[in-house]
C-alpha cells in the first residue's frame, strides 16, 4: 500500500468539495475550537451582513481576510470563537419591502398595516441566508453560523436598550430641534456618518440663479444673490452679508442701482455693464461703497408673494426681510450676498436666529409647524394645510401655481418604475427650479440662471438627493467623547495606517453630534417614553424595568392588560424571548402607554434607532450582555471590513464602547479596499462587468481565488479582478506545489521512504542546509506578516519560495538524488528535507489556501494541518551567508542564462568559461561557495571568480546618467552634471559600483563645498560586450561570458540532445522509472562523432546498458533534433 496519496491531475474546485465534506463530518470547525478549550483566547467581531442582497465578489474578499488571520491565530494555539452575525434593520430592508409590496413609506398604516409590514421585512430579510450559507462554506470561511447573533432578535434589542439607558444616564441623549440631513426617497433623516459614506457626495448639474431682491422704499434699487438650489427662494426670509465684506452699490445697464460685493463685479460684467463701440466692458459707475456692516437692517421686499398681506405681518415676519451679518460669508463664488431660507440650512437658520428672523413655516393638518417641503419632497398640498391658516396668511393664487410641485425630479414618482429610477427622464424633465426662474424673468426679478456643476449629498441606500430639514430628533452627543475617541484611536493598529491617521482620525476630529432617530417602522424602537408637554419622561433599559413600568400605567388605570403575559422576566431561554411571547418591534411597544411621576401619561418617542448602533453594539449584544455571559470579553483582538466602514461599523463600535467603557472595541484592523473589474472599473450587473462569486469558486476552486485576492495587492489597496490572474495563481503556484508533492510521492513511494526513520545530520549536504535555511527564515518572515496584519507579504515570500527556492531550485538540482540507488544516508537526507519543507509550506498557507494545505498535509501526515501547531523558527537552522551565497548562485544563474538566450546558445550546449569579477571579498567568497553549482547549473566548464582588480578579463563599463531622477533633484544644473558624469573613469566607475555612492566637485546650488553625490538610482552602469565574449551587470554582479565553441564543445552539446529525447521517448513507451534499456541508434554524420566520444555518459543518462550505431532502417523511432530527425530503437534490457 502507497504511503503518500498519488494524483492524476490537479483538480482544485473538487478537491475543495472533497475536504469540505470531509471537515463536516469531521465537525472540524467545532474541533478547532474545543480542542484549544483553557488556551488564551483571540477574539474577532464579524461585521453583520444583510442577506435581503445576493452576496457578491467582494464579500469573498472581505471573509478571506478575516478567515485567513483567524486560522492563523488557531494554529498559533489560541482558542478563537467566530459568531456569525446578520443585520437585519434598517433602510436597505425597508426599502426593498416597499419595492417588493409595490408601496411607499406614505402607504404604511394605510394600505398595510404596520404588523403586516414588519411581518413582510422579518421574512426577506433572511431571504438570501441560504446563497450566504452556500458562499461562506465554499469558500471555506469558518464562522458559527449555527449560532449567529440577529440584529431582530428580541435578546439583541434588550442589550441596546440597555446601551441606550446607559448613555442616557451619562448625558449622551438629548433631544433637539435642528436642521438635519433628510432622505425625502427614504423617509428618514441621516446621521452625519450617512452622509459621509463614499461615494455619498457627487458632482451634479443644476439649475442655479441670482436673483434681484428690490429694496424697500428705494425707487429703483436692487441686492442681488446667487442660490444653487432656486426651489428655496420661496423660503427667503432673510439676506446674509459678511460684516467685514467690501460692497459697492453700481449704475445698472436699465439705471436702476444693484448692490453687490466688489470682489465679484467681475464675474458679472456680462450682465451689469455695458459695452463699448469696440466690445470692451465699460467699467460700471461706483454709487456708493459699504462695509458689511453698513447694509445690515436694510429692508427689502419678498422675492415670492408667497404671504398674504396679514401673513407678512404676523408670526414675527414683519422682522423678516433684512439683511443680517454672517461671518461664513465669502467672495469665492456667487454675489457676496447670501440667500437665507432658515428652514432649509443649519448655517441659515444659526444667523437668522440670532437676528430673530422667523423661518416660512406651513401649519399643517397632521404634522404642525413643517417648511414649505412635506416628508416627500415636495411643496406640501393645499388638503395638507391647516384650512384656516393658509386662508388667512397665505396667498392662493401664487401657492396653488407650485402646489404638489416636487422640488427635484428624483423625488417624483412617475420618474421610477418597478422600483428603478430613470434618472435620464428624470433629467430631461423641466424642473421646479426652471419654472420659478421663468416667473422671475417675466418681471425682471432674474438677473442670470445657468447650469452649474456642484457637489452635492445623496442618500447612501436610495442614491437620490437629501434636503437639508428641520427635525426634531434624538441625539447622541458624541461630540463629548471626541477627545477621548481620539487619543483611543491612536492605540489600534490600522491597516493601512493611513486610514486610521487620515480618513478616520480626520473624521474623529470633525465629529458632529449622532442623530439616533429614524422617521421609520422596521428597527429598534427608541425606548423613552414622554408625557405630552416634554417635561417627563423615562428611558427604559431592559425587558424587567418596561413590566414593572406597565404594572404601575395598569394600576394607574392606562393600560387594562399586560401586552406579554406569558414572557417570564428573568428566563432567558430562547423560547420565552420568541417572538410569539414578546415583540419589541413596532407597533406593539407604541401600544404602551406608561405613567409619569406626577401621574401623566407617557407614550413612547416613535423614532426607530440608527440601522448603525445596531452594528456598533453587537460586542455587547451578541452575548446579550449585561443580562448573560457577563465573562465573555467585549473588546476584540481583530476586526476587518471595507473603507466605507470607516464611517459606518469603524466609528459606531468605537463611538458606542468609547462612551460605555472609555476603551478601545478592537485592538487591530484592516479596511480593505474595492474589488473592481480587470480595467479597475466598478463592478454592476448593469454593466455587464459583476463577477459571480459562485462561478469564480466552481471553476477555479476556492484556494485560488483566496490566494489571487490576498497576493495581487495588498487588501486596503483596489482590486482590479482579473480571471486570468486567478488562473495564473492555480498554474504558477498551487500547478508548482502540486507537481513538487507529486515528485516526493512518486519517488518515496518507489523507495517505501518512512518519515518515522528520520536522518543522520551530518548525512545533509551543503543545498539541504540551505533550503531548511530558507525553510526556517520563511517561517519568520510569514509569521511577523501574520502579526502585523500584512497577508500579502506573508502569501508572496510562500509563492516565491515554493516556485523558485524549493521547486525550481531545490528539486531540479537534487532530482537525481531521489532516482534509484539504495536507501543510503544521502538519499535519506533528500527526503527528509523535501519532506519537511512539503509539510511546513502546507501549514504556512494553511490561513489562506485551506483546502490545497490540508490535503498536502494529510498526505504526508495523515492528521489535518488546521488542527496543528504554527511552525516555530529554529535559529540554529538559519544560515545568513549560505543563504547570501545560494541567492548570489541563484542570481549569477539567471544572469548567464540570459546571456546564453541573446547568444542563441540553449543550455544543453556546453560552453567553455565565464569571469565573474567580484566588488569584494565577502562576495568573491560568497560565489566560491557555489561556483560548482552554477557551472553545473549553465553548463559550463570553467567559472573563474576573483577579485575585479584581478581579472583576466578587463571589462569596459560606460556610466549614463537617469535624466528623470536626476533633473528632479538639479534642475537647470542637469546639463553640467551629465557632462560631469560623462568625464568618470573607469576606477570611479568601479568605486560607485562598490560603494553604491560618488562624489563629483561641481557646484551645484544646495549642496556643501561645491559637490553633488550620485547615487545608485541616480546613474545606470553598462558594461561594454567583447570580441567573443557577451557581458551582463545586475546589481553587484558583472559577469562576462565565453560564447566560443570547440569541436569538443559541439559534441557535447550534441550528447546532451541526444539524452533529452531518449528521456522523452522512455515516458512516452511507458517504461518504468528503474527500468535498463538498450539503444538501436542511426549512425548519421551529425551525431556520429559525439556518439563514439560521449556514449558512456549518454548510457548512464537513460540508464542504458549498451548503445549501437546503426542503418536507420527498420529502426523503430524517429527523433527530432535541431534540423534533421535520427531513427532509434530501444527495448528493455
Amino acid at each position: 500500500m502507497k504511503r503518500f496519496n498519488e494524483y492524476k491531475r490537479l483538480d482544485l474546485p473538487e478537491l475543495s468539495k472533497e475536504l469540505l465534506a470531509q471537515w463536516e463530518k469531521e465537525n472540524l470547525f467545532e474541533q478547532s475550537i474545543t480542542t484549544r478549550e483553557g488556551h488564551p483566547q483571540f477574539l474577532f467581531f464579524e461585521g453583520p451582513p444583510s442577506a435581503n442582497g445576493m452576496p457578491g465578489i467582494h464579500h469573498v474578499m472581505a471573509r478571506t481576510i478575516k478567515d485567513t488571520f483567524c486560522r492563523f491565530k488557531t494554529m498559533q494555539g489560541y482558542q478563537v470563537r467566530r459568531k456569525a452575525g446578520w443585520d437585519t434593520h434598517g433602510l436597505p430592508v425597508e426599502l426593498g419591502v416597499e419595492k417588493m409590496l409595490g408601496i411607499t413609506k406614505e402607504d404604511i398604516g394605510k394600505k398595510i398595516s404596520v404588523d403586516a409590514y414588519n411581518a413582510a421585512c422579518r421574512q426577506e430579510v433572511m431571504k438570501y441566508t441560504a446563497e450566504w450559507t452556500a458562499l461562506t462554506k465554499q469558500m471555506g470561511y469558518w464562522v458559527d453560523l449555527d449560532n449567529p447573533y440577529i440584529t431582530y432578535d428580541n435578546k439583541f434589542i434588550e442589550t441596546l436598550w440597555w446601551l441606550l439607558k446607559e448613555l442616557y444616564k451619562k448625558g449622551y441623549l438629548y433631544k433637539g430641534y435642528t436642521i438635519q440631513p433628510y432622505s425625502p426617497a427614504a423617509g428618514t433623516g441621516l446621521s452625519s456618518h450617512e452622509l459621509n459614506q463614499p461615494g455619498c457626495y457627487r458632482d451634479v448639474k443644476d439649475l442655479t440663479c441670482t436673483a434681484r431682491f428690490k429694496v424697500k422704499g428705494a425707487e429703483n434699487k436692487y441686492i442681488i444673490a446667487w442660490t444653487t438650489t432656486p426651489w428655496t427662494l420661496p423660503s427667503n426670509t432673510a439676506l446674509c452679508v459678511g460684516p467685514k465684506i467690501d460692497y459697492v452699490e453700481i449704475k445698472g445697464k436699465e439705471g436702476e442701482t444693484i448692490i453687490l460685493a466688489e470682489a465679484r463685479l467681475d464675474a458679472y460684467k456680462k450682465e451689469l455693464c455695458a459695452q463699448d463701440e469696440d466690445g470692451n466692458w465699460v467699467e460700471p459707475q461706483i454709487v456708493a461703497r459699504y462695509k458689511g456692516t453698513d447694509l445690515v437692517g436694510m429692508a427689502y421686499e419678498p422675492l415670492f408673494p408667497v404671504l398674504s398681506p396679514q401673513g407678512q405681518q404676523t408670526n414675527g415676519f414683519e422682522n423678516a426681510y433684512r439683511v443680517i451679518p454672517g461671518d461664513y460669508v465669502t467672495t469665492e463664488d456667487g454675489t457676496g450676498i447670501v440667500h437665507i431660507a432658515p428652514t432649509f440650512g443649519a448655517d441659515d437658520k444659526k444667523v437668522a436666529d440670532a437676528a430673530s428672523i422667523p423661518g416660512m413655516y406651513m401649519h399643517t393638518k397632521n404634522h404642525g409647524l413643517r417648511p414649505m417641503v412635506d416628508f416627500t419632497g415636495k411643496y406640501w398640498a393645499v388638503e395638507d394645510l391647516d384650512e384656516a391658516w393658509y386662508a388667512a396668511n397665505m396667498n392662493d393664487e401664487w401657492y396653488n401655481r407650485y402646489a404638489g410641485r416636487y422640488v427635484k425630479n428624483a423625488f417624483d414618482p412617475q420618474f421610477t418604475a418597478d422600483g428603478r429610477y430613470d434618472e435620464a427622464a428624470a433629467s430631461k424633465a423641466e424642473t421646479l427650479d426652471l419654472h420659478l426662474c421663468l416667473e422671475m424673468k417675466a418681471d425682471g426679478r432674474l438677473l442670470k440662471s445657468e447650469k452649474h456643476v456642484h457637489n452635492y449629498p445623496h442618500c447612501w441606500r436610495t442614491d437620490k438627493p437629501v434636503l437639508y430639514y428641520p427635525l426634531d430628533s434624538w441625539f447622541i452627543r458624541s461630540t463629548q467623547a471626541r477627545e477621548e475617541m481620539i487619543a483611543l484611536n491612536k492605540t489600534i493598529n490600522w491597516q493601512p495606517e493611513s486610514t486610521g491617521t487620515g480618513r478616520f482620525g480626520k473624521w474623529l476630529e470633525n465629529l458632529n453630534d449622532w442623530n439616533l432617530s429614524r422617521s421609520r417602522y422596521w428597527g429598534t424602537p427608541l425606548p423613552i417614553w414622554r408625557t405630552e408637554d416634554g417635561k417627563e419622561e423615562i428611558c427604559i433599559g431592559s425587558i424587567a424595568e418596561l413590566f414593572a413600568e406597565i404594572d404601575k400605567s395598569i394600576a394607574a388605570g392606562f393600560m387594562t392588560t399586560h401586552p406579554w403575559p406569558k414572557h417570564k422576566v428573568g428566563d432567558y431561554s430562547k423560547e420565552n424571548y420568541d417572538p410569539s411571547i414578546i415583540d419589541l418591534h413596532r407597533p406593539y411597544v407604541d401600544n404602551i402607554v406608561l405613567v409619569s411621576p406626577s401621574g401623566q401619561p407617557m407614550k413612547r418617542e416613535l423614532d426607530l434607532i440608527d440601522v448603525w448602533f445596531d452594528s456598533g453594539a453587537m460586542p455587547y449584544a451578541q452575548n446579550h450582555y449585561p443580562f448573560e455571559n457577563t465573562h465573555l470579553p467585549r473588546t476584540a483582538d481583530f476586526i476587518s471590513e471595507g473603507v466605507d466602514q470607516t464611517r459606518g461599523w469603524f466609528f459606531t463600535l468605537h463611538a458606542i464602547h468609547t462612551m460605555i467603557e472609555g476603551n478601545v472595541a478592537y485592538k487591530n484592523v484592516i479596511s480593505n479596499g474595492l474589488v473592481l473589474d480587470k480595467n479597475g472599473n466598478k463592478m454592476s450587473k448593469r454593466l455587464g462587468n459583476a463577477v459571480d462569486p459562485f462561478g469564480a469558486l466552481d471553476k477555479y476552486g476556492a484556494d485560488p481565488v483566496r490566494w489571487y485576492m490576498l497576493t495581487n495587492s495588498s487588501p486596503w489597496e483596489n482590486l482590479k479582478f482579473d480571471p486570468e490572474g486567478v488562473d495564473e495563481v492555480r498554474r504558477k503556484f498551487f500547478g508548482t506545489l502540486y507537481n513538487t508533492y507529486s515528485f516526493f510521492a512518486l519517488y518515496a513511494n518507489v523507495d517505501g521512504w518512512n518519515p518515522e526513520q528520520g536522518i543522520k545530520n551530518q548525512s545533509l549536504q551543503e543545498i539541504d542546509n540551505w533550503v531548511l535555511s530558507k525553510l526556517n527564515s520563511l517561517v519568520k518572515e510569514v509569521t511577523e506578516a501574520y502579526e502585523t496584519y500584512e497577508p500579502t507579504k506573508a502569501g508572496r515570500a510562500i509563492s516565491d519560495f515554493v516556485q523558485d527556492d524549493l521547486s525550481n531550485w531545490y528539486v531540479r538540482l537534487n532530482r537525481k538524488r531521489f532516482w534509484g540507488g539504495e536507501m543510503d544516508d544521502d538519499k535519506q537526507a533528500a527526503y527528509y528535507t523535501l519532506y519537511t519543507c512539503l509539510k511546513t509550506v502546507a501549514q504556512l498557507m494553511a490561513p489562506n489556501a485551506p483546502f490545497f494545505a490540508d490535503r498536502i498535509y494529510r498526505d504526508l501526515t495523515g492528521e489535518t494541518v488546521h488542527l496543528s501547531q504554527w511552525p516555530v523558527v529554529d535559529e540554529a537552522q538559519i544560515d545568513s551567508t549560505l543563504e547570501r551565497a545560494m541567492f548570489l548562485a541563484q542570481q549569477a544563474t539567471s544572469m548567464i542564462l540570459s546571456l546564453r538566450k541573446r547568444a542563441e546558445k540553449n543550455v544543453r550546449q556546453p560552453l567553455q568559461k565565464a569571469v565573474i569579477p567580484t566588488p569584494d571579498a565577502e562576495t568573491n567568497e560568497a560565489l566560491l561557495q557555489v561556483a560548482e553549482l552554477i557551472k553545473s547549473e549553465v553548463n559550463i566548464k570553467e567559472l573563474v571568480i576573483v577579485p575585479a582588480e584581478q581579472s583576466e578579463i578587463q571589462l569596459v563599463k560606460k556610466i549614463k546618467p537617469q535624466f528623470k531622477v536626476l533633473g528632479k533633484k538639479v534642475g537647470g544644473m542637469m546639463k553640467q552634471l551629465a557632462a560631469a558624469i560623462a568625464q568618470m573613469s573607469q576606477e570611479d566607475i568601479a568605486q560607485m559600483e562598490k560603494e553604491g555612492a560618488f562624489t563629483i566637485s561641481l557646484p551645484l546650488q544646495g549642496e556643501p563645498e561645491g559637490a553633488y553625490t550620485l547615487t545608485a538610482e541616480d546613474v545606470e552602469i553598462i558594461t561594454e560586450d567583447m570580441p567573443g565574449w557577451l557581458v551582463s551587470n545586475n546589481g553587484i554582479l558583472t559577469i562576462a561570458l565565453d560564447i566560443e565553441l570547440t569541436d569538443a564543445l559541439i559534441e557535447e552539446g550534441i550528447a546532451r540532445e541526444l539524452v533529452n529525447r531518449i528521456q522523452n521517448l522512455r515516458k512516452q513507451s511507458g517504461f518504468e522509472i528503474t527500468d535498463r534499456i538498450t539503444i538501436v541508434l542511426e549512425d548519421a554524420e551529425q551525431i556520429h562523432d559525439a556518439v563514439q566520444h560521449c556514449g558512456e555518459y549518454i548510457q548512464s543518462q537513460v540508464l542504458a546498458t549498451s548503445i549501437t550505431l546503426a542503418d536507420g532502417q527498420n529502426l523503430e523511432h524517429e527523433l527530432e533534433m535541431d534540423g534533421y530527425n535520427l531513427h532509434i530503437t530501444i527495448q528493455k534490457a
